[in-house]
């Protein structure tokens, strides 16, 4: 009776998916945990089992779980990025982190040239807030429900040595931290942006903690120039501006505030109004806290499950048409588990330009 785990892909067309299943031993007994998501992502995890089962009833769940997928094109291989379950998965912990208002370009190249805003790359991530205590490290999603984590990161939070509360996004198996909120038990949150960034700096570098890095800042106007056009033309998913002294502000002001940013292309979070034929959703959007308008349809790829009505869902695409709201060449994404149907706002949308409607 030995733990087990595999982690399996599944790779069609522009989908490229990883799921990691393990029979594990706990408190006596045993229990089947799970992540997926996309391969290089933060992945998201679960558990099959609320508490530990014997071991005969655990294993006919995970040969179960393996044959399910492997039934439906999913292959093992030899690599993959372990993650650490946790017993409080999707338990609320009181912790929320500060969201941000986007700004269009004309507001960014202002915000680029203000010596008192800075700038940073904006990740095509997961938001984390990382909690490392005594024996004990804890994801925290944007909701502020405690996550899984990959290992790595919970063995980098560990070698810290300090209790410490971090902000950062999640892209594969490294945290890129960008705040310090918590140290030593004292809250960091009413101090300026500027001395909490030094903090984490002088934190990250003192313990040198694999998997857990420091975001790059711009600080002088040049400078944020340069690293601008260089994440652009990258094709980067865009840049952060926070204002040097401002305090850490949990919640999403009404408009503006301290820290904003802006996307190169533009996506947005939408609601699940309908389940059409032929794999595709229609989708809308709050016009207000009450009203909500139609933004469309989005065809779901053949290798995606189909989203439940009332889902909310990640879409890209090219623009929103100003007198229908409805969105021009839109993607699919995938589902966000992680936003509130409330936050799914018209206020997220690009419009397209006078000069594009004179073009059309």
């Amino acid at each position: 009776m030995e733990a087990e785990n595999v982690t399996l892909y599944y790779r069609e067309g522009a989908s490229d998916k990883t799921y990691q299943a393990s029979l594990e031993q706990k408190n006596g007994g045993f229990v089947v945990n799970f992540a997926f998501g996309r391969r290089g992502a933060t992945l998201q995890t679960g558990t099959k089992t609320a508490s530990p089962v014997p071991y005969e009833k655990a294993k006919a769940i995970f040969d179960t779980l393996v044959r399910e997928k492997t039934g439906k094109g999913y292959t093992p291989g030899p690599d993959g990025t372990p993650y650490s379950h946790t017993d409080n998965e999707e338990k609320d912990t009181g912790v929320r982190c500060q969201l941000l208002n986007p700004v269009d370009e004309k507001e960014a190249a202002r915000l680029v040239d203000d010596p008192a805003y800075w700038m940073q790359e904006k990740f095509d991530g997961r938001r984390i807030l990382l909690r490392a205590e005594a024996g004990k490290t804890t994801g925290i999603n944007r909701k502020g429900l405690a996550v899984g984590l990959p290992e790595s990161i919970v063995s980098a939070a560990k070698a810290l040595g300090q209790p410490c509360l971090l902000d950062g996004e999640c892209v594969g198996d490294t945290l890129h931290a960008f705040d310090l909120l918590e140290l030593d038990g004292a809250d960091q949150r009413p101090l300026p942006y500027g001395q909490r960034l030094k903090q984490l700096a002088a934190l990250l570098a003192a313990n040198r903690a694999k998997s857990i890095s420091l975001v790059e800042t711009a600080m002088a106007p040049a400078n944020k120039r340069i690293l601008f056009e260089k994440l652009k033309k990258d094709q980067h998913e865009g840049v952060v501006f926070k204002h040097s002294a401002a305090p850490y502000t949990p919640g999403r002001p009404a408009s503006g505030g301290s820290q904003l940013k802006h996307k190169f292309y533009a996506t947005a979070s939408l609601i699940v109004a309908k389940v059409n034929d032929k794999r595709s959703v229609a989708l809308e959007l709050y016009a207000n806290k009450k009203e909500r308008v139609e933004a469309g349809n989005v065809t779901i790829p053949p290798n995606l499950p189909v989203p439940k009505e009332g889902a909310v869902v990640e879409v890209r695409y090219l623009y929103a048409y100003k007198e229908s709201g409805r969105l021009y060449q839109p993607t699919f994404l995938g589902e966000r588990d992680d936003i509130e149907a409330s936050a799914c706002t018209t206020a997220q949308l690009k419009y397209r330009t006078p000069s594009e409607d004179d073009e059309a």
